[in-house]
């Protein structure tokens, strides 16, 4: 009744309920309901609800471990996973082929996927699904070339690729800009494999064009697909088209993507960019009121940070913190440092009509810069900073960390909707196009 409960929308409530009603649940009826928090984004409710588990001394099995190791996924929390893997060998859980490839995905989405890749090699039998995790892991780090290695070794080892597979291999040649490679594997989908590309690969196609800066191509190659683009793919044109300057075909996409989504507010915000990069100030103004009238608000970003075996959360101009004054200020010195490096403020993606000293203010509060100034106030010098945000990292704050993994001598590696960007001495993995 909990898992029936907990599969309906807004039911998670009543699962939980009828499971405090019961007592002397097993382990079936824990990962019932740690899997349905799982499954609703409630994450950090589910990890609350293992420690209790432990508290009263049922043993967790499979089923409980694959579900946390998504949790530690959704959270970003590394460390709780590495502790996940060293309960599941310390009490000889078994280990089928479903808890390895969650393992795998765990470490490559929380950031290590060195490990990901060595828990991969240590596998005695390997399916699709454990080759397209370590695949997917190497695309959403920037190691194409690495990616496609695997994609090869995959094929000679007798494993047949699948549509899945081929996502995250193009993904791969994407964010690698491995253009014609891309190209490559894309047409042999159908005259090797027999697999028809679905819009999912279309958009794949799509963003290798984008991020390589051939924007017409992609255009082009939009006007040539036998089935209808779907948002995603108009929205990777759109930036590519603010990225590399087409700025009116750009405008031109996003006004005909608001008719078909109305109520988007994400496409307003990329007009409302587009308009910026225009120096259009007046209309920027407008959208910002369109939104208002329609009770539309940008998404608040938001990231979290493990730190210590917790969990800390934080929003744009976050004054919930016990140490928020403390926080701010070093947010501020932070600033004051990597102005000296040359570091110079991006505010185009400000919505606010105000002056540039106080849109300054507003990206300086952004929520990975309180997050990364947390981290700095806490941990030794050298150690690194892994933050997970909920949007795309904006360009302040993408060229913001950039100088401080450089000032400070951090690594820092930033998981944002859209991929891993790991900071090294003032250089991203990403190489400035996310």
């Amino acid at each position: 009744m909990v898992h029936m409960y907990c599969c309906c929308d807004g039911g998670v409530e009543y699962g939980r309920k009828v499971f405090d009603e019961m007592r002397n649940w097993d382990s079936v009826g824990w990962s019932a309901m740690i899997g349905g928090y799982v499954r609703w984004g409630l994450s950090s409710e589910a990890v609350g609800l293992f420690r209790e588990m432990q508290v009263v001394g049922v043993e967790p099995d499979e089923v409980t471990m694959v579900c946390l190791l998504s949790a530690c996924i959704d959270l970003g929390a590394l460390e709780l996973g590495k502790w996940l893997e060293a309960y599941i060998q310390r009490e000889n859980v078994p280990k089928s082929a479903v808890l390895w490839n969650a393992l795998i995905d765990m470490f490559a989405k929380c950031g290590d996927v060195d490990k990901a890749l060595s828990l991969f090699r240590s596998m005695s039998q390997r399916n699709i699904v454990s080759w397209t995790s370590v695949i997917d892991g190497m695309a959403m780090h920037g190691r194409g070339t690495e990616a496609v290695s695997l994609f090869e070794e995959m094929k000679k080892d007798g494993v047949v690729p699948d549509d899945v597979s081929f996502i995250g291999l193009l993904t791969a040649c994407s964010h690698s800009a491995l253009v014609e490679q891309g190209k490559g594997y894309f047409y042999s989908m159908t005259k090797e494999f027999g697999i028809s590309p679905k819009i999912e690969h279309y958009g794949c196609m799509v963003d290798l064009l984008c991020r390589a800066g051939h924007v017409q191509e992609a255009l082009d190659f939009v006007q040539r697909m036998p089935i209808k683009p779907n948002p995603v793919i108009w929205r990777t044109l759109i930036n590519a088209c603010r990225a590399h300057g087409e700025l009116t075909i750009g405008e031109k996409i996003t006004k005909e993507l608001i008719k078909y989504e109305p109520m988007h507010d994400s496409n307003y915000v990329m007009l409302s960019n587009i308009y910026a990069k225009m120096f259009s100030w007046e209309k920027k103004t407008m959208i910002r009121e369109v939104m208002a009238k329609k009770g539309m608000r940008k998404v608040p970003g938001s990231t979290m940070i493990e730190l210590y075996n917790e969990i800390y959360e934080f929003v744009s101009g976050d004054k919930s913190h016990s140490e928020y004054k403390i926080i701010h200020q070093m947010v501020d010195d932070i600033g004051k440092e990597i102005r000296k490096a040359g570091f110079v403020a991006s505010t185009s993606e400000v919505l606010l009509d105000i002056d540039e000293e106080d849109k300054e203010g507003a990206v300086n509060r952004h929520s990975e810069k309180l997050a990364i100034a947390f981290a700095l106030m806490k941990t030794p010098p050298g150690t690194p900073i892994r933050i997970v945000k909920n949007l795309r990292v904006c360009e302040d704050c993408h060229s913001a960390t950039k100088f401080i993994s450089k000032t400070y001598k951090r690594e820092i590696l930033v998981r944002d909707r859209n991929r891993f960007h790991r900071f090294i001495d003032g250089v991203c993995s990403c190489k400035d196009f996310w």
